[in-house]
């Protein structure tokens, strides 16, 4: 327009845009193009003309949006009659049965019909915990204010649990490790257990000094394994760290070697405490809230971050990891291999379990309790 006459030529041949497209975009300006509203602001801004171009497949097909929403909408999730109750719903799948349905739609047109209608992919969040039981919460506060009173009185508060048990031998192990480029390490197809059986690491978690002790069993993970794991910590870390300590504070999940209701655990409890002279404080969390246990995240997850992509080949190995396992804000671990044979299945008497010197508190005595030593 600022060339005049024959500025149409010098802009095409600058540009290589056609003369024709170079006058619609003259008349564009002057506001002169065919079709156009000069008194809409929107046509204004419009590169087509209003109903230019193809018209969207869900205006020419007005079932289609509806026919995909019954597919994948939740509340037809468990309709047997569904057509996609039973199958993997991905786009692929979706464009197949809506082109059963009568529907010509490709893949890429159902995942844009899907992100306007608010879906999006996602995997399944773990956030049902089973039984929420209605003192679940007096009961986490019972636990802190038990535990800050024994770090105020300088006595030890632990947390104890059975970390996830594992194969021993030439088995592939979840996460990666650097190798050289071609060279994995080379492990078994299946996963059968074979003549190294399986090892028990159990945990003991210091939970004011950032530091625990990993007992490895290679049996059965029992009451008896547990409380053993309990005082090898004593013995090895527990009285140096603590050497005036009278009492002992142990946090527990509410179920498993160690749970509220294994009656021997607390016939266990009490050899332990006969032995040491410590009054053993238990307190169990709530039913369903094992993940809450404080040795899970902030110990067993770096053990397993530690050993990624390894395989466990050996009882060592698996020694030598556990007890190499450290991190920046200080946890260190010191781990034994416990080749002791732990009989499942004993029996506790009701003779034996009534001479437990044991205190029930008066909060959900079932879950928070006293052992005393005897005779002492």
């Amino acid at each position: 327009m600022s060339l005049g006459t024959g500025g149409g030529t010098i802009v095409t041949r600058a540009t290589g845009i056609r003369s024709k497209r170079i006058w619609q975009g003259k008349l564009e300006l002057t506001g002169q193009r065919p079709g156009v509203d000069k008194g809409n602001p929107e046509e204004k801004t419009r590169i087509r003309r209003s109903g230019a171009g193809r018209k969207p497949l869900e205006e020419k097909d007005p079932k289609l949006v509806e026919d995909l929403e019954k597919l994948v909408a939740p509340a037809t999730r468990g309709d047997p009659m569904s057509p996609l109750r039973w199958t993997c719903k991905s786009v692929r799948k979706l464009a197949e049965e809506l082109g059963e349905m009568g529907h010509k739609i490709g893949r890429q047109k159902v995942s844009e019909l899907l992100a306007a209608l608010g879906y999006t992919l996602q995997a399944p969040s773990k956030t049902k915990e089973g039984g929420n039981h209605p003192d679940r919460n007096a009961q986490f506060e019972h636990i802190n204010s038990t535990a800050l009173a024994f770090q105020q009185a300088g006595q030890p508060v632990v947390s104890v649990d059975t970390k996830k048990k594992e194969l021993l031998g030439d088995y592939r192990n979840a996460g990666q490790e650097w190798q050289p480029k071609g060279e994995p390490e080379q492990v078994n197809v299946y996963d059968f257990i074979g003549p190294g059986g399986k090892v028990s690491p159990y945990g003991v978690y210091d939970i004011f000094r950032n530091e625990g002790w990993v007992n490895v069993g290679v049996t059965h993970d029992t009451a008896e394994f547990a409380v053993e794991s309990i005082r090898r910590w004593w013995h090895r870390m527990g009285k140096v760290q603590y050497p005036a300590a009278s009492e002992l504070m142990i946090t527990a999940d509410g179920g498993g070697s160690n749970g509220y209701r294994v009656r021997l655990w607390k016939v266990e409890l009490q050899k332990l405490a006969d032995e040491t002279g410590l009054h053993i404080h238990v307190c169990h969390y709530p039913p369903g809230t094992s993940k809450w246990n404080k040795i899970e995240h902030r110990m067993f997850c770096h053990i397993s971050e530690n050993w990624r992509g390894r395989p466990l080949s050996t009882l060592e190995t698996v020694v030598n990891l556990i007890a190499n396992t450290s991190t920046q804000t200080g946890l260190r671990i010191e781990a034994s291999a416990d080749e002791t044979c732990y009989e499942p299945g004993k029996k506790v008497s009701d003779e034996l379990l009534c001479s437990i010197k044991l205190d029930k508190s008066t909060f959900h005595g079932e879950w928070n309790y006293t052992i005393h030593p005897k005779g002492r």
